[in-house]
């Protein structure tokens, strides 16, 4: 029988707490860059609220339809070990889909409806769109970009995020890929035709390598328009160094690969911080 405690820990896994919060630190750097985190306090903290609880419920719900999957590729997961159940985790996803939908009304109309194009996306993710091959990925590398997107929408500039936004989808679309590769033998299985399925691992890998190095050679593009200084390619050209260093790793350990690439993404969000605290 499983315990209270356990249920709980259970739910926190569900919710993928690490990667709930960087989605709302996306977020607020995305109004950060645009001017109106400080200025605009009240909408930034909706937004990142919102993301907050609609990256969980949509991590909840992907583990739901994810529970046969991850019997095989990752058993220790709270659905699959017995610590919640699969009714529970749909109960819960609702739960989150519902704050996030509250906090969102609050905001601006553009803002609202990306945040409703991204709750649609969330849910439809794994059912429809994951075993197409490269459809899920696109899907995800634009809920990625377009967190930066909410929270420059979310205080009323979304040109701001734009650049960040799409920089952030096309290596999101890169560490998908590489995601995918790492779980090739469960999604196989299973029948699911994710991309390295369909085209083999190596295609995949350098489909998302190409893409991820247009993202590297746009990196400069802020600094050559002239709305940051010097100061951003401090950080943006590590980042690309890291990012570049995770693709090139990824063809022979893809976990290791998706791990660095997340290291690089997070520098790169710094970049844009930096940019903007230091724009000429």
């Amino acid at each position: 029988m499983t315990t209270a405690g356990e249920t709980v820990r259970g739910l926190v896994e569900l919710a993928r707490p690490v990667n709930t919060l960087a989605a709302g630190l996306l977020t607020f750097i995305g109004a950060f860059v645009a001017g109106g985190a400080f200025a605009h306090p009240t909408a930034t903290a909706a937004a990142v609220g919102a993301t907050w609880l609609a990256t969980a419920g949509g991590n909840a719900i992907n583990d739901y339809f994810d529970r046969e999957v991850d019997r095989i590729n990752d058993p220790e997961r709270a659905i699959p070990r017995g610590a919640v159940s699969a009714r529970g985790a749909l109960a819960y996803s609702l739960v989150l889909f519902v704050g996030a939908t509250a906090l969102a009304v609050t905001l601006p109309v553009l803002a609202l409806t990306i945040a409703a194009v991204n709750l649609l996306g969330l849910v439809t993710y794994t059912q429809y769109f994951k075993g197409l091959p490269g459809a899920g990925n696109a899907l995800v590398a634009y809920l990625g970009g377009s967190t930066f997107l909410f929270g420059a929408a979310a205080v009323g500039d979304p040109l701001a995020g734009a650049v960040l936004a799409v920089l952030a989808a096309l290596s999101t679309f890169t560490r998908e890929v590489v995601k995918d590769v790492e779980d090739v033998a469960g999604d196989r299985e299973e029948g699911l035709r994710t991309l390295p399925v369909a085209v083999g691992e190596r295609r995949a890998l350098l489909l998302g390598a190409a893409l991820l190095a247009v993202a590297v050679a746009a990196s400069p593009v802020p600094y050559l328009a002239g709305t940051f200084g010097w100061w951003y390619l401090v950080v943006v050209v590590p980042a690309d160094v890291v990012m570049l260093a995770a693709a090139s790793r990824s063809f022979g350990d893809a976990a290791a690969g998706q791990r660095l690439l997340k290291v690089g993404q997070l520098l790169a969000a710094a970049a844009f911080v930096v940019g903007r605290l230091a724009p000429t």
